[in-house]
C-alpha cells in the first residue's frame, strides 16, 4: 500500500477535480502492474495498472488507495474492470467519500466473491486527498493560507513593499503549493500593490520527481480568484491576461466594467456580498466547491488573510519565515480585532523545516 500511495502522489498536481489514486497489482509475491490516476477524464489508477500488468492478473491482489468507483462517469466503473480481470482480493486504504460510490464499490466486489480488506494506511490516504474528502463531506474546499514573514512577524513595509522577504528556495516551494491547488485566492490590495500574476511558473518549480508529467503540469493553471469588494481591479492587471481562468469575487455591481472584463479577458465577476457590503468569504468557498475545487491556496495580505482566519475558514497554515527583522512600523501577518491575551488564536505546529536560508512552519488550528 505504501507503494500505491507513492504512485498516487505523482498525480497531486494534475488530477483535479478527481482524487489522487494509486494502484499496485501483486501476484505470487511479485508486483506485476502499477498505475496512478494522472488527469481527470483519463484512465483511473486501476485501469492503468491492469494495462501495465506483465502477466495474467487472475488470482492477483490489487492494492488501491481509494475504494474503486462503481458508477459511470467519464470512464467505466473500476470495480467492474477488477471483477472482469479475475483478481482474488482487493486491499483498499479508505472508502470513497463521494456519495456516488461510498461503499458501493466494496459491496460489488464482495458480491462477486472477491476478498476485500479496507482501512490499510487510511490516515495516509486521507491526508493525500484531504481537499477532495472535505468537499465531499462538507461542501467546502480545504483551505491553506500561505504567508511570508520576517523573524519579527512582518509581511511588508509600511509602504507596502514586500518583494522579496524570503529567498528563491521558499519561492520555489510556493510554486509547488500553487500547482497542488485548484484555486488561488488573493485580495485586490495585493493586486494593486504587487500586480501579481498568480500563475504556476515551471521555470521556478525546481526539479520534478520521476513520474510527474511536465507537459501536464505546464498545461494546468489553477483558477485565480481576486476578492475585490468594490470592483477596483485595473483592466490592465497582469492577473487578468494569464493562461487559465480568472474570477473576480465582488459585492458591488458595475455592468459596464463587468462587460468590459468579460469582453477583453473572458473574466467572470461573481456577486457574493455579505451584510456589511464585503465579499462573503464562506459563500465564496462554497461557490468554489461547487466549481469542484478541492484545495484552495490563500495568498493575500493581512486584511483578507485575517478575514479568513477570523471566520474560521483556514484549515492549514504554511508560514515562511526569513532570518531578518523589518521593524515595528512594518505590517503584521493578520488583521485581527483581538483585545486581550485570552482572545489569542492557538495553533498546533505540525512541522518546521529549513527551506534554503528560510524556515517553513506548517501549522493547524488548535482543536
Amino acid at each position: 500500500m505504501e507503494q500505491a500511495l507513492a504512485l498516487a502522489r505523482l498525480g497531486r498536481y494534475t488530477t483535479m477535480p478527481n482524487p489522487r489514486v494509486g494502484c499496485i497489482l501483486v501476484k505470487n509475491g511479485r508486483v506485476i502492474g502499477r498505475g496512478w490516476h494522472e488527469i481527470a477524464g483519463e484512465g483511473h489508477a486501476e485501469v492503468v495498472a491492469l494495462a501495465d500488468a506483465k502477466r495474467t492478473v487472475e488470482g492477483a491482489t490489487a492494492y488501491v488507495t481509494l475504494e474503486p468507483c462503481s458508477h459511470f462517469g467519464k470512464t467505466p466503473p473500476c470495480c467492474d474492470l477488477l471483477i472482469e480481470s479475475g483478481v482474488a482480493a482487493v486491499v483498499i486504504a479508505m472508502t470513497d467519500p463521494n456519495p456516488d460510490v461510498s461503499g458501493e464499490g466494496v459491496k460489488r466486489l464482495e458480491d462477486a466473491g472477491i476478498t476485500v480488506i479496507n482501512g490499510v494506511l487510511e490516515e495516509s490516504a486521507r491526508q493525500l486527498n484531504q481537499g477532495f474528502i472535505k468537499r465531499m463531506e462538507t461542501g467546502l474546499p480545504h483551505v491553506r493560507c500561505k504567508m511570508a514573514m520576517s523573524l519579527d512577524g512582518r509581511t511588508s513595509m509600511a509602504s507596502g513593499e514586500s518583494q522579496w522577504i524570503t529567498g528563491s528556495d521558499a519561492r520555489e516551494k510556493v510554486q509547488q503549493l500553487r500547482a497542488e491547488s485548484c484555486a488561488i485566492v488573493t485580495g485586490i490590495g495585493s493586486i494593486l500593490r504587487d500586480d501579481s500574476s498568480l500563475t504556476v511558473r515551471i521555470e521556478q518549480f525546481g526539479k520534478l520527481e520521476p513520474g510527474v508529467n511536465r507537459d501536464s503540469l505546464i498545461a494546468r493553471q489553477p483558477l485565480r480568484v481576486v476578492v475585490d469588494s468594490n470592483l477596483r481591479i485595473p483592466l490592465d492587471a497582469k492577473v487578468l491576461s494569464q493562461p487559465g481562468k480568472t474570477i473576480i469575487a465582488t459585492s458591488v455591481r458595475s455592468i459596464d466594467k463587468e462587460e468590459e472584463l468579460k469582453r477583453r479577458w473572458g473574466v467572470e465577476c461573481v456577486f457574493l456580498p455579505d451584510e456589511s457590503g464585503r465579499v462573503d468569504l464562506e459563500r465564496l468557498l462554497r461557490w468554489l466547491a461547487e466549481m469542484q475545487c478541492n484545495e484552495v491556496l490563500v495568498e493575500a495580505g493581512s486584511t483578507l488573510a485575517g478575514g479568513f482566519l477570523e471566520n474560521n475558514l483556514i484549515d492549514e497554515f504554511t508560514l515562511f519565515m526569513a532570518p531578518s527583522l523589518m521593524g515595528c512600523t512594518a505590517k503584521g501577518l493578520f488583521d485581527l480585532p483581538l483585545e486581550s491575551l485570552s482572545d489569542r488564536i492557538q495553533l498546533q505546529i505540525k512541522n518546521i523545516y529549513a527551506v534554503g536560508k528560510d524556515w517553513c512552519i506548517e501549522a493547524l488550528p488548535a482543536c
